[in-house]
């Protein structure tokens, strides 16, 4: 049986043990990331420093909007923006060596609750969901029953929205100033 013993009778219990493992998994996550990462001076110093050039950034910018746009004031923003990319990459590529061990941690989980719910209908979706979500949520499953949702998307969505609130509430939200970072940031428009 793929259930744990508790909710073994009850109507939910697959979806159950596949949110509860999803949050599990979300804890152990974050404890890695903190033990890697956020306890540590390098962290809190790139951390800080984003604040306050984001900080320093959005008040530069509403004082230039009053004042008549000098060349020196569009300098001094130009500055600040690159030192905030540059401590933004910086902390983008401190948050890369948990990333992996973190990534690892997701793949065996992953390939765990797999082979726990290889083929098994784990939840009804209470809609007809469209051509790309349809293959996600019924992916390994036999039937033709578009509501019926598999392990790897429910674990998916659990995946996401568990681990991003939790991060969230336990205040290990990247900064305000690197949220434009990522793996696709936004164009300079100045450039362009």
């Amino acid at each position: 049986m793929a259930s744990l013993p508790l909710f073994a009778n009850f109507k939910y219990s697959d979806s159950l043990t596949v949110v509860g493992i999803s949050i599990c998994t979300a804890i152990v996550c974050e404890a890695i990331s903190w033990i890697l990462i956020y306890r540590t001076n390098s962290y809190k110093t790139l951390r800080s420093s984003i604040d306050k050039a984001a900080k320093k950034l959005e008040t530069m910018k509403t004082d230039s909007n009053k004042i008549i746009n000098k060349k020196s004031k569009t300098k001094k923003i130009d500055r600040v923006e690159t030192s905030l990319k540059e401590s933004s990459r910086d902390l983008s590529l401190f948050k890369f060596k948990s990333g992996a061990v973190v990534a690892l941690v997701l793949f065996v989980v992953f390939g765990l609750l797999n082979s726990l719910f290889d083929g098994k209908v784990v939840a009804k979706l209470p809609f007809k969901p469209f051509g790309l979500v349809t293959k996600m949520s019924h992916r390994g499953l036999q039937g033709t029953d578009p509501t019926d949702c598999s392990m790897a998307f429910l674990y998916f969505l659990c995946s996401i929205s568990i681990r991003t609130n939790l991060q969230k509430f336990l205040g290990f939200a990247p900064p305000r100033g690197a949220a434009g970072g990522g793996l696709f940031p936004l164009p300079d428009p100045k450039t362009s």
